[in-house]
């Protein structure tokens, strides 16, 4: 009764993680439909513009490299709380911005500030809920992020058609809400009282989460990058169009964590990932070779629902290997994303330019490939590779 008690309070200081884990991939994507209003705005060129993707990615997953075990090592509350801070301050600067030399590196700050953050979310999300409840936990927390990455086009488009400045004002203000209500300390305390080691972070099943993560993301930044220019090019839509297009994706991550997270209860996570996997397939090819909007959209559905299978897989390998360095091993496997994500635009953009529709169905090739890695290294870690319910928490939350 305690435990079950203990459990359903732990779910009311819960919600800050998930608002926390929506800004991140929001902030990756948000400025993919205005590029041309910012352009504008600033005496730039689209180009240019363009670059303030990688100005926020880059940053953003170098420092989640090391971000989460130093977080370990100074405490989690007092670096979320700073961090946060830092966020609202470098988006305001974002909306501020006279030039865009000024708008590039404030969104690097933004990327930065964010890089010590997300990665802690995890880890505490992992301490905090036990047993099978973390696997519907981390799928939630998965879906916040597929939420972030697919509703940023739409509030962006929708703000770049009034002002581009505006679009800032969602992540700016879901920054001030944490500043304001901050993770209780409970939510962010530790489960163990070792010191987080990085020589803990040299493990297969670590390496495993972290491949899985960069090609989920290689594959999803790539379909939100390319379907922007697909819709334009093919379907004729503007911003606004092309914004309630793109927030198919975030609409089908949030509907799919109840079904993940059911699946990585039940089936585990390397299960999730191969089967989310082939659905990533199935979409890609829909967005890049259908012939109508309702298919394209479809196949953007069906990408949004898979990323969150895949984030949770990947999230659920990643804490579960490392039980007493959580926070560094959920910062590596993010940074490994992250950096599948920063770099995505590089590959695909001039693939698609060169191939057209046949460039972007290219991106399929993808999940393929994580499909196979899942594959052949199906038994890495044992039996965490793949853990039923009760062993998806290793160590249970205890305070201090």
């Amino acid at each position: 009764m305690r435990d079950s008690h203990r459990e359903r309070a732990a779910g009311h200081r819960v919600w800050p993680l998930y608002v926390g884990g929506f800004l991140g991939p929001y902030g990756s994507t948000m400025v993919t439909p205005m590029v041309h209003e910012v352009a504008a705005g600033l005496d730039s060129t689209p180009q240019t513009a363009a670059a303030a993707v990688s100005a926020y990615m880059l940053p953003f997953a170098a420092l989640m490299l090391v971000s989460g075990t130093l977080a370990e090592r100074w405490g989690r509350r007092r670096v979320l709380r700073a961090a946060l801070a830092a966020f609202v301050v470098a988006t305001a600067l974002c909306a501020a911005a006279p030039t865009m030399e000024l708008f590039l590196t404030a969104r690097a700050l933004q990327g930065a500030t964010n890089a010590f953050t997300t990665p802690l979310l995890v880890a505490a999300i992992s301490d905090l809920v036990a047993g099978a409840r973390l696997a519907k936990a981390l799928s939630w927390f998965a879906a916040a992020q597929a939420a972030g990455q697919g509703l940023s086009p739409l509030f962006s488009g929708v703000g770049a058609a009034l002002d581009w400045r505006l679009a800032f004002l969602v992540p700016g203000l879901c920054g001030l809400l944490l500043v304001c209500f901050p993770p209780s300390r409970s939510a962010t305390l530790r489960a163990t009282t070792a010191r987080a080691s990085w020589r803990s972070l040299a493990n297969r099943q670590l390496a495993l989460a972290c491949a899985v993560s960069f090609l989920a993301y290689l594959a999803a930044v790539g379909l939100t990058v390319l379907a922007v220019l697909r819709l334009n090019d093919r379907f004729a839509l503007g911003p606004v169009g092309i914004g309630l297009a793109a927030s198919a994706f975030g609409i089908a991550g949030i509907a799919a964590a109840p079904p993940t997270g059911r699946l990585l209860r039940t089936r585990g996570p390397r299960y999730t990932g191969l089967v989310t996997d082939v659905a990533m397939v199935v979409g890609l090819l829909c967005a890049a070779l259908g012939t109508s909007l309702p298919v394209v959209v479809a196949g953007i559905v069906l990408v949004g629902a898979a990323v969150t299978g895949l984030r949770s897989a990947t999230n659920a390998l990643a804490v579960t290997g490392v039980p007493d360095n959580r926070g560094g091993a959920a910062s590596l496997a993010l940074s490994a994303q992250f950096f599948g994500g920063a770099v995505a635009a590089t590959v695909w953009l001039p693939v698609y330019h060169a191939l057209g529709d046949r460039g972007f169905a290219l991106v399929a090739v993808v999940p393929v490939l994580s499909a196979v890695v899942l594959t052949l290294t199906g038994a890495v870690g044992g039996r965490s590779a793949n853990p039923p319910a009760r062993d998806l928490t290793a160590v249970r939350p205890r305070g201090r």
